[in-house]
């Protein structure tokens, strides 16, 4: 008995090297079949444990009586003679089912705390529902929703996969991959990039609509670093790698700034843009570009603006410069022309639409000017009124001056009422002309 006994032991040692299993896994699902074995024999006590001792290679069943709060009052060896045939033949399968879940445990182990992790693997089937890839020791799960459309997948080729869950059932571990996922472009970049693998370069913001285009940010953490430089590669060696890799999906790269106006116009690259008006309350961005870079910035069916958008977290409005300013000339808010700098250095206002340049004081005479007459009609009769006024003020004290005047006259005694006081005695007609009280 005792020989057998430590012929199997030794069997179950090898096992366990061989599946990569610690041996006290094996010992521990022994003795529990053993238990269940014992159980299964007529005159069987109720609880019972099994002892295992590897190094004689010797089985005991040690029969237990418990009380009522479970603690053991009596315990004896109740080990049948021919124990070691029957727990070799009712242990073999249970001993099997243990092995296959210890490796299933492991393997879940192995790829739980990769997630977010990339993975080769080669490509076993596809169909309308999934594709499966072989990691070598456990099969992963490429779901229709993670593909990307368009892109083939044949039969027994090389692919690189984003891990995103890895689930855990009864049948192993099912790792969940991903094509279509961001976080594949950040990997593929640390592959190929050392930069960013030692953290000399970061990877700062990814939009990507997969197979088509993706746009990443960076941003350098050594000032003699450029990001996108290190990104590129000599002559774009280390981008092509990538977009082989992606199966041609163009990648756009631009460098991070913290500035949320500049990233915004970075992100819109390749096309250039004039300014950049921020509204944070909304979290809009207005962008202003030149007529000809209007149809490069939105890009192929919105899609530069889309990534743009995704990739700074502000929703972008594209404007072009005769948008703006027939917008500007509707509203009636801004003047048409510019400000530029003459021949003497002095800063002078240039209408658009030709004409005399004016200096800062004549268009500021010229605006103030503007504002008088922007008067509203009410404010206007208001001042006519009261000048109105005024005047009839100044009319009756002219009035009132000639009647103190004429009261004066009155009252003098040598006045003559035939003869105005103003004329009598001082007037000489002149010749040719009759005199006062003459006839004719």
């Amino acid at each position: 008995m005792s020989t057998s006994n430590f012929e199997m032991l030794e069997a179950m040692q090898q096992m366990a090297r061989d599946r990569g299993i610690t041996v006290d896994t094996l010992f521990d699902a022994l003795a529990n079949a053993l238990v269940a074995a014992y159980k299964r024999l007529p005159n069987a006590a109720e609880e019972a444990v099994v002892t295992i001792d590897p190094d004689a290679g010797e089985f005991r069943v040690f029969g237990q009586e418990l009380d009522e709060d479970g603690n053991v009052v009596r315990e004896w060896d109740d080990t049948p003679k021919d124990f070691g045939r029957i727990a070799a033949q009712a242990a073999k399968q249970v001993l099997t089912q243990r092995v296959r879940e210890a490796e299933r445990d492991r393997k879940y182990e192995e790829y739980a705390g990769r997630e977010g992790d990339i993975v080769t693997g080669i490509i076993q089937q596809t169909d309308s529902r999934f594709t499966l890839l072989d990691l070598g020791k456990v099969e992963a799960l490429l779901p229709q929703a993670e593909q990307v459309p368009y892109e083939r997948y044949d039969h027994g080729a090389r692919l690189k996969a984003y891990i995103v869950e890895v689930r855990k059932t009864s049948k192993g571990p099912q790792i969940v991959v991903s094509r279509s996922h961001p976080g594949l472009i950040k990997r593929l970049f640390e592959l190929e990039v050392p930069e960013i693998s030692n953290g000399l370069v970061e990877i700062k913001a990814c939009a990507r609509e997969p197979g088509h285009r993706t746009k990443i940010a960076v941003w350098s953490n050594d000032a003699n670093v450029d990001p996108v430089g290190a990104c590129v590669g000599a002559r774009g060696a280390r981008v092509r790698m990538v977009t082989t890799e992606l199966r041609g999906e163009k990648v756009d790269i631009v460098p991070f700034s913290d500035d949320p106006a500049e990233f915004v116009a970075r992100a819109l690259q390749p096309a250039k843009v004039k300014e950049v008006l921020l509204d944070e309350e909304k979290g809009r961005a207005t962008v202003v570009v030149h007529d000809y870079q209007l149809s490069l910035a939105i890009g192929k069916e919105g899609q530069n603006a889309r990534l743009a958008a995704r990739l700074t977290g502000w929703h972008i409005d594209i404007r072009s410069e005769s948008e703006v300013a027939a917008a500007e000339e509707e509203e009636g808010e801004w003047a048409e022309g510019e400000w530029v700098e003459d021949e003497s250095g002095e800063m002078v206002w240039k209408p658009a639409g030709g004409g005399e340049t004016l200096s800062a004081k004549q268009w500021a005479a010229g605006d103030a000017q503007a504002e008088r007459d922007d008067v509203a009609p009410s404010e206007r009769a208001e001042e006519n009124l009261a000048e109105a006024a005024a005047a009839i003020d100044e009319e009756e004290r002219e009035l009132e001056v000639v009647a103190d005047e004429l009261e004066a006259v009155a009252e003098d005694t040598t006045f003559d009422a035939e003869t105005p006081p103003s004329v009598a005695g001082s007037f000489e007609p002149a010749e040719g002309e009759p005199g006062p009280g003459s006839p004719g």
